[in-house]
């Protein structure tokens, strides 16, 4: 991995600002350890069974922010980015994919969910969750988002130190 230019999360400000940070420390983690990898590195599997990857993780993450930003408050409807249905498991096979292909579909989800953040006048902001059939605040929709970056991160310190043996940021 090369340098560490994350932006740490304030120590103080409003419970908006935290969420909006947190979340993006932790985008820009997944970012950095995929950092100076090839293609074939990022597809590599940790151990069997699992086929587990840094590149199923983005892609992963690309359906994570597609299914609680833009299908929970845009359109219920958004089919999943790499499963015809909804399917998360999909994603972790990264067998044919690209540093490109990946990126390009988990930067444009994230650039939506931004602007779906942006754009609400505040966290109480509700939208409809149709995997669970009921409506979720904004604020609910930031912290899962930020638990499930927080949980596939640490998957990430573990890819990573097997491709590169690095140690976990």
């Amino acid at each position: 991995m090369t340098s560490d230019n994350r932006i740490g999360p304030p120590s103080f400000g409003s419970e908006r600002d935290m969420l909006r940070a947190f979340l993006d420390y932790h985008r820009e983690t997944l970012a950095m350890k995929c950092e100076g990898l090839t293609d074939e590195e990022l597809r590599q599997q940790s151990m069997p069974p699992s086929t587990l990857s840094l590149l199923g993780l983005v892609r992963h993450m690309a359906e994570v922010e597609r299914a609680w930003f833009r299908r929970v408050f845009e359109d219920n409807d958004a089919p999943m980015v790499w499963s015809d249905k909804i399917d998360f498991q999909a994603a972790y096979d990264a067998s044919a994919s690209t540093r490109d292909e990946a990126f390009v579909a988990w930067e444009a989800e994230v650039e939506n969910s931004r602007r779906i953040e942006r754009e609400a006048e505040s966290l109480d902001r509700a939208g409809y969750q149709p995997r669970w059939g009921e409506e979720v605040s904004l604020r609910m929709v930031m912290v899962h988002v930020l638990l499930e970056y927080g949980r596939h991160n640490g998957h990430a310190d573990f890819l990573r130190e097997g491709v590169d043996g690095t140690v976990g940021a």
